[in-house]
């Protein structure tokens, strides 16, 4: 056993401070397109997008390597650059560009969740966590979390 004390970060700012700048010299290096720094000058669209770019990138990472995820993802934005492409495409599409990375269910979620957003939201992810959680299927409190800090410069925690 060991006291609860090393369990305590002491020293936030100081870590806090050693991530961001770390974070800073890899962001270009590692070549995620996905990631892009966030942008105040989009509008209501251009951030939906975004939201869209994230919630493909993160499901596609969901026990996938980064490695692994990045030709798929460029293949799959290549094929459905907006939410509403990927809606009006079927199951067999999906699926043949998701061959290889597995959990096909994941695929499927995207390509329902895509065509909810289309029907039934205007063609817009949710602009917040809670309703991103609770309206796209497939979207857990992980996944809502990450799209809406990257794409909505949200502090939502984990």
């Amino acid at each position: 056993m060991h006291p609860a004390s090393w369990h305590v970060v002491k020293c936030v700012d100081a870590i806090r401070k050693s991530l961001l700048e770390w974070y800073d010299r890899i962001h270009e290096v590692r070549g995620m397109p996905w990631r892009k720094t966030y942008d105040p000058s989009l509008d209501k669209d251009g951030r939906a997008q975004r939201a869209y770019e994230v919630w493909v990138s993160e499901i596609m990472l969901q026990q996938t390597q980064v490695v692994t995820v990045i030709p798929y993802y460029n293949k799959w934005m290549a094929k459905f650059p907006t939410i509403k492409d990927l809606a009006a495409s079927d199951i067999e599409i999906v699926n043949g560009l998701w061959k290889g990375l597995g959990y096909y269910s994941r695929a499927a979620r995207l390509l329902s969740g895509a065509q909810k957003v289309v029907k039934e939201l205007g063609g817009r992810l949710p602009n917040n966590a809670k309703d991103m959680q609770a309206e796209i299927p497939g979207i857990g409190r992980y996944s809502a979390g990450a799209i809406c800090s990257i794409a909505y410069n949200q502090c939502v925690p984990v």
